[in-house]
């Protein structure tokens, strides 16, 4: 069939053929496909007159311009930016940068070269948050240094059509100097949380042990039973000799024979100085 319609070429007039490849050179540029991950912005005569898209559509050639406008989320990492903290502690951050366009109309028209735009957004978004930030913020709150970073750039870029949908900062880099200092007050406070809980463990024990020794005190018997179960935890043990304790009840009677015999001379001296008095 090709053959044929170059032999019908070759054997008509050079002005018949002038026409038929104009035709076609038309057609070629009337006839466009558009992805499913595609839109098609058309100006006529530099007027926007809508979007097409996705399939097979067809333009006026010369007067109608298509711009494709791709709909994917674009990841984009964000450069390197140094940066100084609130703290006055110099790093550099990187980012990564989620965004796709939802208005491929705005996205051409109100913006030039939506792309770079978002990106130039994006790095100068990413130095002024984290330079708002405290260093320490910015190691353990990363999260919430991402949605502030999110919902600001995706206020500015609304207008141009398009939606962030995430911005990670993907890693912070300090210098050696600062590295040293954050292990030193890691270790520092490692060594005061094993103070405070071996405080806090004496400080408990010593309250048990004050309980238990007024239990044996005030409780008859009490400390008889205490003595009979140590002795027989010792006896489990590999000993050849074993002493029993005398039980600590027996020592109260040291005090009550003391008190016993002090009454008993007071009255016996009472007695005397009577019959002396008598005799008298």
């Amino acid at each position: 069939m090709i053959s044929t319609l170059f032999e019908l070429l070759a054997g008509a007039p050079i002005g018949l053929v002038g026409a038929g490849v104009l035709v076609v050179l038309l057609l070629v540029l009337a006839i466009h496909i558009i992805s499913e991950w595609e839109r098609a912005v058309i100006l006529r005569l530099g007027r926007l007159i809508g979007m097409k898209g996705p399939g097979l559509i067809f333009i006026i050639p010369i007067i109608d311009r298509l711009i494709r406008v791709p709909l994917r989320t674009v990841v984009y990492d964000v450069p390197v930016q140094e940066v100084i903290t609130n703290d006055n502690v110099s790093c550099k951050v990187n980012a990564v940068l989620y965004y796709r366009v939802v208005e491929p109309t705005k996205a051409i028209v109100n913006v030039q070269r939506f792309h770079e735009a978002t990106i130039q957004l994006a790095q100068t978004t990413v130095r002024s948050v984290v330079g708002q930030a405290q260093f320490d913020e910015l190691l353990s709150e990363r999260e919430k240094l991402n949605k502030v970073l999110q919902q600001i750039i995706d206020e500015a870029t609304d207008p141009w059509g398009i939606k962030v949908s995430a911005v990670e900062i993907k890693d912070v880099v300090i210098p050696t100097e600062m590295q040293r200092a954050i292990a030193r007050q890691a270790e520092a406070e490692r060594t005061r949380r094993a103070i405070v809980i071996q405080a806090e463990g004496e400080k408990e024990a010593s309250i048990r042990l004050a309980e238990a020794a007024k239990i044996l005190h005030d409780e008859p018997g009490a400390m008889t039973l205490r003595s009979l179960r140590t002795a027989s935890e010792v006896a489990a043990e590999q000993a050849s000799t074993l002493i029993f304790p005398l039980p600590i009840e027996f020592g109260q009677l040291l005090p009550a024979l003391e008190t016993f015999k002090r009454k008993h001379e007071q009255s016996g001296a009472a007695a005397d100085d009577t019959e002396r008095s008598d005799e008298s």
